[in-house]
């Protein structure tokens, strides 16, 4: 797992990977807003809410897959947090 998982996710590009909702992969954009338990889009204009913890995405275009699930928590609380490595 990579160190994005501790970094802020405002006005990074965000991709949606894998989604029990077929609609929401390949979705992309930059994030304009988060809170516990949502990431808000940027997509073409138009912005999207979308809940962590039916998404698993990457962060600019990196190789590691974050799981939305994981990260539901406030975005200040997550930066100090310990997660367990694969």
């Amino acid at each position: 797992m990579s160190d994005s998982i501790h970094m802020p996710f405002l006005a990074r590009n965000l991709k949606v990977k894998a989604s029990p909702d077929s609609d929401l992969i390949g979705l992309s954009g930059i994030v304009v807003g988060e809170t516990r338990r949502t990431i808000s889009l940027d997509v073409s204009g138009v912005t999207k809410t979308l809940a962590k913890n039916v998404i698993d995405f990457t962060l600019d275009n990196e190789e590691d897959l974050i799981q939305g699930a994981m990260v539901c928590q406030r975005p200040e609380d997550r930066i100090h947090r310990n997660y367990r490595r694969n």
